[in-house]
């Protein structure tokens, strides 16, 4: 959304909310900055638009320190959970271990339902393969708003909540899971993936948070993590791979084959993947 400020006796504007917010948390923005923004009847407070009460009601909850206490009467950090940081290494690797898991399992069912995979079948699909992943974010968006979790996040001890604390409520989630799925992993395809992937980190480094978390007001609690769930993590992730791939490399192997056909041979003689053919 587009915002309009006075600052100073001066007009500026178009502004991004997301500009707005940081603006606020570093302090350049009061309450009472007069705003206005496409469908108001005329300037308000800033405090006074919802899209940036809860930026304030943050700044204003007790113990929030816009100065640093004395160095005598700061405690050590508790090695608990909080909202400590980007974590954008457990990030990537929980969200991918979610996508990789939900991808072996969606390839399996599909081999298993005996659609046609290669040739002219789901991977010569673009539309399919395009769509592939919005089960996953409709899933994840009931996950986060009843737990904080998916199993990616429950593994490496993140859980998502709202800047008050409060589980996201089903309408957040959603918003969030839709923000992730077009900005965060632009739908898990290819180049776009790679691309949203390389925006969102540095984004992330930028202003502390992922966009989709910034902008539905959300941050990360984290836990230590658990030696006994970092190696569920790894088998869980191998098994997901490995799923997906004895479904898929034999199509690939098949244009291989096609294409290098020495390569083809030697893949011919020595399968590095195989499922039991159908009766």
């Amino acid at each position: 959304m587009d915002i309009w400020i006075i600052q100073d006796g001066v007009k500026q504007g178009p502004i991004h909310d997301f500009e707005v917010r940081r603006r606020i948390e570093s302090g350049e923005l009061t309450a009472d900055t007069p705003s206005w923004h496409e469908g108001l009847d005329g300037w308000r407070p800033l405090v006074e638009i919802p899209l940036f009460t809860r930026e304030f009601e943050r700044l204003e909850r007790p113990g929030k320190a816009m100065e640093p206490p004395p160095e005598t009467s700061r405690k050590p950090p508790v090695p608990s959970s909080g909202p400590d940081g980007p974590h954008l290494v457990r990030r990537f690797w929980a969200r991918w271990f979610d996508l990789y898991l939900f991808s072996g399992i969606w390839w399996f069912g599909m081999w298993a339902a005996g659609r046609d995979i290669g040739g002219g079948g789901i991977l010569n699909n673009p539309w399919i393969i395009l769509f592939m992943y919005v089960p996953w974010f409709a899933l994840e968006a009931v996950l986060l708003h009843r737990y904080g979790f998916t199993p990616g996040k429950w593994l490496l001890g993140i859980r998502v909540v709202n800047d008050n604390g409060v589980l996201m409520s089903l309408a957040e989630s959603i918003r969030r899971a839709a923000r992730v799925l077009f900005l965060g992993v632009g739908f898990g395809w290819g180049v776009l993936a790679l691309i949203c992937q390389i925006m969102a980190f540095f984004t992330t480094r930028r202003i502390g948070r992922p966009l989709w978390d910034h902008a539905g007001g959300h941050h990360l609690e984290t836990t230590p993590l658990n030696p006994l769930r970092l190696v569920v993590y790894v088998f869980g992730l191998f098994a997901a791979l490995q799923l997906q791939l004895i479904v898929v490399a034999p199509h690939v192997m098949e244009n291989v084959k096609k294409n290098f056909p020495s390569m083809g041979e030697h893949f011919e003689k020595n399968p590095p993947w195989h499922l039991p053919e159908r009766k």
